[in-house]
């Protein structure tokens, strides 16, 4: 058994929706078949009881280690208390080859959890059941889990956010995370918002600025003051009286902080302890229980009373042995991750204890309450009691005075009094501390009590009922016309006024600004227009590579378009080696398709049209035929359908129809380019998908030509002298059909054609496109282009050779080598009247070397 790959699905795929580990599997040596592997089943299930069944219900499937090592990755994960169900093994075109899927929540977690999926597998092998420990291996699982993974403050807020369909990305792997889209996104970090400015958060970190402007607010607080050493933390104690409370001026989570301090000793103490925090002051202690306020916006959304960490005793166990027994209860842990935390049994706790006549080894008669911290943070081992129900009207006005005060858009507000059922005024209460990015596990899971959903009360801040935080997105894909329909697409968005982001296999483009070179077609470069905060509607063009190297880039789009498919694309590689194998692929777009969104599907590509039946949304079907067996059933159930009539392109939908001109629209020159006429068709479709007005579509498409900073390498007509020069992308053999058809249309005393093929296509498909162009072109210069993609010098222009030997037109062959020398052959014979098709392979090398001998020529 060996894996030759390992890779993250970080977004919807070929499989699920689910976030997955994709590896190949080679199963080829003897005893890589269970049943042959004689007692393998029963030790890997000695291992590992929890394994579950290796055939998920596949009886019919012989079983191999590649579906053991699914079972155990799915199972190691589930015991880690990972929420994951979805595994699937399917075997390859390549025997012995299998491609193994598993779901995870967590990429560190689902890779960890392969690798020892497969060290478990391995030692099952070996017989050497002491070799492999489950029970560590589990242990570990749940440590990276725990480290990874989102705590429940912003947890809670995320999954908030995912109940309203709201998109979020974590941008880091802490607590920073995006919701929404674009120009409509917001950013939290943990749970502090975007919109607080640096400058409250610094208000709130002072102390005592922050009680100045709390009592300028008319909002109750101590009396205090910052002291500079221990003498002056003494005077004004006494001056302000005792009992008082010593903490950090700058401080969080109540490090340093100690209450009700009634002597010098302790206050020494206690100023040492403030001391490791920074600026100390001392304040008055107020007498009460300690509250929690949360205020979201402009509204009290949940309050808890917090308790000291404390014990009861029992008469049997010491302190030590008690605050053991509470730290073993597993909603506590030692960081933020959990419900509650662990006790912490320092040396304050042990001088609490010695202010109670206590020592560790100490055995509290039954029923004692030892209290171990004089705070009652969560962050030191408090616990809390919900009293959200209880706040009377006028805390609540006061808590949401002191957070308006210092400006905090979410705020936690400490109070002490004696009841929040009654004013603070009236019970010599008050506000002690305002909390920036305050924690929320006291609210949503209290230790007793009613838990509030806060995380929803702090998404319904951020985007009010209704919005989703999303940007229209577009995807395109297809075998030929993507890139075109994307920047139409994008075009026609942009004339509505709208910021658009695009990605295709050029760059990624801004508001019309190039912001990356190369082929960004994949789901890196989605995520990126998402995130850019100028972006109101996005365009992505979705390469077959990136959905198989990682997912799509989005979880959701508003409309998908699939312009044709054809069996020049790639077919061969990664285990796709059919039509019908790139269309399960290719559809991955479609069945992401938003409830109310839109798939725009070819009506005249049987295997195009097919894809209706996994999108769960609606169809816009698009052909030239109006009359096409598809198109007409769809016209008949009053949906939307795009077609040719006479001179103009035609929308309707049940009685209603919209005429769209030819003549209006340059890129297909008067109707005359079929291909260009079927692109237009796509991308009104998806224009009508995000519901554009007609307007802004008729003219979007008069405003679109097709040149080469508009479309590079897109049917790019130049003059020459005289002679018309088209440059173009087209690579596969349904391209060529596209462009002899163009063409065809074009008048030409005399026809040639400049191209090369890609190495990483089959034989056959290399042979294909010349055996196309060799019917209608005079004359074929070829050339070997810059990467051979895998194959041997000479190999891709031997097969170019082989297409053209039965040619029936073509009267003249030259070889070139480079793609520019080879450009320059075809030019400089060219004479007026002629035309000649340039199929380019480094597109914006070969525009810019086109441009200068169009520039030079005249000179």
């Amino acid at each position: 058994m060996e894996v030759s790959r390992l890779r993250a699905l970080r977004g919807p795929n070929l499989w699920s929706r689910h976030t997955a580990v994709e590896a190949i599997v080679a199963c080829t040596t003897p005893g890589c078949v269970i049943a042959d592997a004689r007692g393998f089943e029963a030790r890997l299930r000695a291992l590992f009881p929890a394994i579950g069944a290796l055939a998920h219900g596949r009886s019919d499937v012989a079983l191999s280690m590649a579906h053991a090592l699914e079972a155990a990755c799915l199972a190691l994960q589930a015991q880690a208390g990972c929420p994951v169900t979805f595994s699937r093994t399917t075997a390859t075109v390549e025997p012995g080859i299998y491609q193994v899927v598993v779901e995870y929540t967590q990429e560190e977690v689902g890779r960890a959890a392969f690798r020892m999926a497969c060290e478990l597998a391995e030692a099952a092998q070996r017989g050497d059941g002491a070799s492999y420990d489950i029970d560590a291996a589990i242990a570990e699982l749940r440590a990276i889990d725990e480290d990874v993974r989102l705590g429940p403050s912003t947890g809670s807020i995320v999954d908030a956010a995912v109940a309203r369909g709201i998109p979020y990305r974590r941008l880091t792997k802490g607590s920073l995370v995006q919701f929404g889209w674009g120009s409509r996104q917001r950013r939290i970090q943990a749970a502090e918002v975007d919109a607080t400015s640096a400058v409250s958060e610094a208000i709130a970190q002072d102390k005592d600025l922050t009680k100045q402007l709390l009592r300028a607010a008319g909002v109750p607080v101590p009396i205090g003051r910052p002291v500079a050493d221990v003498e002056e933390a003494w005077r004004v104690a006494q001056q302000i009286g005792l009992p008082v409370v010593v903490k950090p001026q700058d401080g969080n989570q109540g490090k340093g902080v100690t209450v009700n301090l009634g002597d010098r000793a302790s206050i020494a103490a206690a100023f040492a302890s403030a001391a490791e925090y920074g600026e100390v002051m001392v304040e008055k202690f107020l007498p009460g229980s300690d509250y929690r306020l949360l205020v979201v916006g402009d509204k009290l959304v949940a309050a808890a009373r917090r308790e000291p960490p404390q014990v009861i005793g029992d008469g049997q166990h010491t302190v030590s042995e008690l605050v053991a027994i509470v730290n073993a209860d597993p909603r506590r842990g030692t960081g933020h991750s959990t419900q509650l935390t662990k006790i912490r049994f320092d040396d304050i706790a042990h001088a609490r204890l010695r202010e109670q006549g206590l020592e560790p080894d100490s055995v509290p008669v039954k029923g004692r309450r030892v209290i171990l911290r004089n705070n009652a943070n969560l962050s030191t081992g408090g616990t809390a009691t919900d009293v959200t129900d209880d706040v009377h009207p006028e805390v609540a006005a006061r808590a949401v005075a002191a957070a308006q005060m210092v400006g905090l858009h979410i705020c936690g507000v400490d109070v002490v009094c004696e009841s929040v059922l009654r004013p603070l005024e009236e019970q010599n209460g008050g506000v002690v501390e305002v909390n920036a990015a305050p924690g929320l596990r006291m609210h949503l899971a209290p230790s007793y009590g009613k838990g509030r959903n806060v995380g929803e009360a702090m998404v319904s801040h951020l985007f009010p009922p209704g919005d989703d935080g999303r940007v229209p997105v577009v995807a395109v894909t297809g075998t030929n016309g993507k890139t075109t329909v994307t920047r139409l697409v994008a075009h026609l968005l942009a004339t509505s006024g709208l910021r658009v982001g695009m990605t295709n296999t050029d760059g990624v483009y801004v508001e019309g600004r190039t912001v990356d070179r190369g082929d960004c077609s994949g789901p890196k470069s989605a995520r990126n227009v998402l995130m850019h905060p100028d972006v109101d509607a996005a365009v992505f063009e979705t390469a077959r590579g990136g959905v198989l190297r990682e997912g799509l880039g989005f979880d959701r789009c508003d409309v998908a378009v699939v312009t044709n498919l054809g069996a020049g694309d790639h077919l061969g590689l990664n285990f796709i080696t059919t039509v019908e194998d790139l269309a399960v692929l290719k559809r991955v777009i479609v069945q992401n398709v938003s409830e109310r969104g839109y798939a725009v599907l070819n009506a005249a590509d049987p295997v195009v049209a097919r894809m209706a039946a996994v999108c769960p949304g609606e169809i816009i079907h698009f052909a030239a035929d109006r009359h096409h067996p598809v198109m007409a059933a769809h016209r008949a159930q009053g949906r939307r359908t795009v077609y040719v009539e006479g001179d103009a392109i035609v929308v309707a939908q049940g009685a209603w129809r919209e005429r769209l001109p030819l003549r209006d629209i340059p890129i297909t020159r008067q109707g005359t380019i079929g291909f260009q006429v079927e692109n237009v068709m796509a991308s009104v479709a998806a224009a009508w998908g995000v519901e554009l007005s007609w307007d802004v579509i008729k003219r979007g498409l008069a405003s679109f030509v097709n040149d080469a900073d508009n479309a590079p390498g897109r049917f790019n007509v130049m003059d020459w002298r005289g002679a018309t020069v088209i440059a173009d992308y087209g690579h596969n053999a349904d391209a060529m059909r596209a462009l002899v058809g163009a063409v065809e249309a074009m008048p030409a005393t005399k026809r040639s054609v400049v191209i090369s093929g890609a190495g990483d296509r089959r034989d056959e498909d290399i042979r294909e496109q010349t055996t196309i162009l060799g019917a209608a072109f005079d004359e074929v210069v070829l050339y070997q282009d810059a990467a051979q993609r895998g194959r041997a010098d000479g190999e891709v222009m031997a097969l170019l050779r082989d297409g053209l030997k039965d040619a029936p037109r073509t009267r003249r062959v030259d070889e070139v080598r480079g793609e520019f020398a080879a450009i320059d052959v075809a030019l400089d014979r060219l004479a007026p009247g002629e035309l000649c098709l340039v199929l380019i392979d480094q597109v914006d090398e070969a525009l810019a070397h086109l441009a200068k001998r169009m520039a030079d020529a005249a000179t």
